[in-house]
């Protein structure tokens, strides 16, 4: 589906996750960003995904065969970034399952944005794309739908193997100063208390 110029949503796109990667790159330097939700970060991601939306009524899903990968990448960097709109980032998730059904948008995509939806959900995922520190203190990946299935689903849709995906991920958190909660159970409540706020779940 098409709508507006190609070019013009391309460039939206593109910056619209420019704004989001800068935004978190600075809060990262700055050492306030893994303290919870920061404000700054849900507002940018808040209003990525109310601009999108128009180019999203304007023209259905951004298939890199109309606006380029680059633009098709930055599509799905706001729709899961946009974990506090849960209309919104359902919407996406039904949209690009339709690009993928119809081979016009990779099934890896699909993959990550599903898990991501099933994670506020406070559901099991079930491709391991998405990450929290479990109870033992390491980032690990939340909890699985099937564990035993797990490898063969990543690689049916082009997702590397989950150990390389773990050992990235770690290296990244230890980088960028990103630290277990002091309180596990503490965090996963909250985590379910902001899941009851924001509309996942009820």
């Amino acid at each position: 589906m098409s709508g507006g110029c190609p070019d013009g949503r391309a460039a939206r796109l593109r910056a619209l996750a420019q704004r989001d990667r800068a935004t978190r790159a600075r809060l990262v330097a700055d050492g306030v960003l893994f303290d919870g939700y920061h404000p700054e970060m849900e507002r940018v991601h808040l209003e990525n995904a109310r601009a999108m939306e128009e180019l999203l009524d304007a023209g259905g899903w951004p298939e890199a065969g109309e606006v380029g990968e680059a633009a098709a990448e930055a599509a799905l960097l706001v729709a899961l970034h946009a974990i506090s709109a849960p209309a919104f980032q359902r919407r996406c998730c039904r949209l690009l399952r339709a690009a993928v059904e119809r081979g016009a948008a990779p099934a890896r995509q699909l993959a990550r944005l599903e898990d991501r939806v099933a994670f506020n959900e406070r559901k099991p995922q079930r491709y391991g794309t998405v990450f929290d520190w479990d109870a033992a203190g390491r980032l690990s990946p939340w909890t699985l739908e099937d564990p035993t299935a797990v490898e063969a689903l990543r690689q049916s849709v082009g997702l590397p193997a989950l150990a390389e995906e773990v050992a990235r991920l770690r290296r990244a958190a230890g980088e960028e100063g990103n630290r277990p909660p002091g309180d596990h159970r503490a965090r996963q409540a909250e985590m379910d208390a902001w899941a009851r706020r924001v509309g996942w779940i009820e």
